[in-house]
């Protein structure tokens, strides 16, 4: 499998409809005021870095990181993997990805915030095997029965 992570092209009309997908999907089983999936105009806010996944020039994932107020700590977002590719482990790679990214940038610590849903069950235990615990909410999150807060300390 030949997989490349680069900086997405965020005006790329494919890549708006990956994450138009990304947040249709969020919306299946989250309540629109529990869903913190960004569309791309907030995907394009200075604090953000976005990858897209390709294999083969295909595009079949993302994820983004976005550098938190305190200056030392990031928060993962619009972790997404095309239905089709999903159970591959390409998840696991846009993780590394993003905490290596997190690592360079010197930061303390990683954070994020993903559904208290059976449907995210995979995405949670992806994070638990790479040593996320959790936690409350932080930077303007608030206690929601649909999110789980997470975080990966960095050293």
């Amino acid at each position: 499998m030949s997989v490349i992570i680069e900086l997405a092209d965020l005006d790329a009309e494919e890549f708006t409809s990956l994450i138009e997908a990304h947040k249709a999907l969020m919306l299946e089983t989250t309540p629109p005021e529990s869903s913190h999936a960004l569309l791309i105009d907030g995907l394009k806010a200075p604090q953000m870095t976005v990858w897209e996944m390709r294999e083969n020039g295909l595009l079949i994932g993302c994820g983004a990181l976005k550098a938190l107020s305190d200056g030392k700590s990031g928060e993962i977002k619009s972790m997404h993997t095309v239905a089709q590719f999903r159970k591959g482990g390409l998840g696991q790679r846009m993780l590394n990805h993003i905490i290596a990214e997190a690592r360079a940038r010197y930061y303390t610590r990683l954070l994020l915030e993903t559904g208290s849903q059976d449907t995210f069950y995979p995405a949670r235990k992806l994070y638990e095997r790479a040593g996320f615990t959790y936690r409350g909410p932080f930077e303007g999150y608030v206690d929601d029965p649909h999110s789980v807060f997470m975080e990966l300390a960095l050293g």
